[in-house]
């Protein structure tokens, strides 16, 4: 982990795929990315098909966390949401997440429960609350390369200015990045930018759809931000996809229309890795033995 922090200090900006399940983060990694992050959102979407509202437990989020980390090498972001409580809540989630692997931990000044960054009628708690957590969170954690990323959720609350009031403060409590969740124009973003890039990493928040002009990771580290994620997007591509196969399966009867857009069975059976499990697996066969 003590790599990825050292990654965040250089260019270019690292790109954070969003991730549901060890399939996705597979998927990811054989593409080439460098980490991942794991979407509080997403993880609502597709194990729950509900809302992001504050829904999801942290005890699911550190299966499926644990369950990635077991599948892939790459750093993975976590989105912690409120801590799933105050402050002695907050530890308790630190260090299950630590456990389950995290590489960086992200936790936000919604009150609990949250709702998504993006959709509106969000609350906040105090400044002095948020910070009381985020120092919990950095003595909870076993190491120091486990990182904790402060995300203040306050423009849609408080506007611009407070929320960078809050980013100072978080900054202040010794976090290792921060995430200044909807802004609302450019300028906003190259602000955000002039006044912490240079202090510290920040991560960009790209969401289709959503409040945050999107623009290519390229374009956001020039600006200033450390890490782009777009974490929605995949659930998002497969609902979508999803919503085509099948319409084609109930009007066909058959998945042939679908096909050219398919793995087969020996393609998706090479993607995960079937052929080196099985050989993997016979290195422990009882009949393969001599005596």
């Amino acid at each position: 982990m003590k790599k990825f922090k050292q990654r965040l200090q250089d260019a270019p900006a690292v790109l954070a795929p969003g991730i549901y399940d060890a399939l996705t983060a597979l998927v990811a990694e054989q593409a080439g990315f460098e980490a991942l992050y794991l979407s509080g959102a997403s993880i609502a979407y597709t194990r729950l098909g509900r809302s992001d509202i504050g829904l999801t437990t942290a005890t699911e989020v550190a299966d499926t966390l644990a369950r990635i980390t077991e599948r892939v090498a790459l750093p993975v972001i976590v989105d912690a949401d409120t801590g799933f409580g105050n402050a002695l809540n907050t530890q308790r989630t630190v260090r299950a997440f630590e456990r389950a692997g995290a590489a960086m931990i992200q936790l936000e000044d919604q009150t609990f429960p949250k709702r998504c960054g993006h959709l509106d009628g969000k609350t906040v708690v105090s400044k002095a609350e948020m910070c009381g957590k985020l120092r919990a969170a950095l003595d909870a954690r076993h190491s120091k390369d486990t990182l904790v990323l402060a995300r203040t959720d306050a423009i849609a609350v408080e506007g611009f200015d407070a929320a960078m009031d809050r980013a100072e403060a978080y900054l202040a409590c010794g976090v290792d990045a921060l995430f200044i969740e909807a802004l609302r124009t450019p300028e906003q973003m190259k602000a955000a930018c002039e006044r912490f890039a240079g202090r510290i990493p920040l991560l960009a928040n790209m969401v289709e759809g959503g409040k945050t002009p999107v623009k290519s990771a390229s374009e956001l580290g020039d600006i200033g931000f450390r890490i782009v994620i777009f974490p929605g997007g995949t659930a998002r591509a497969v609902a979508h996809t999803l919503q085509r196969y099948y319409g084609s399966l109930k009007q066909h009867q058959t998945t042939q229309p679908e096909r050219e857009r398919m793995l087969d069975f020996d393609q998706l059976n090479a993607l995960i890795g079937t052929p080196e499990l099985l050989q993997e697996g016979a290195r422990y066969d009882a009949s393969a033995q001599q005596d």
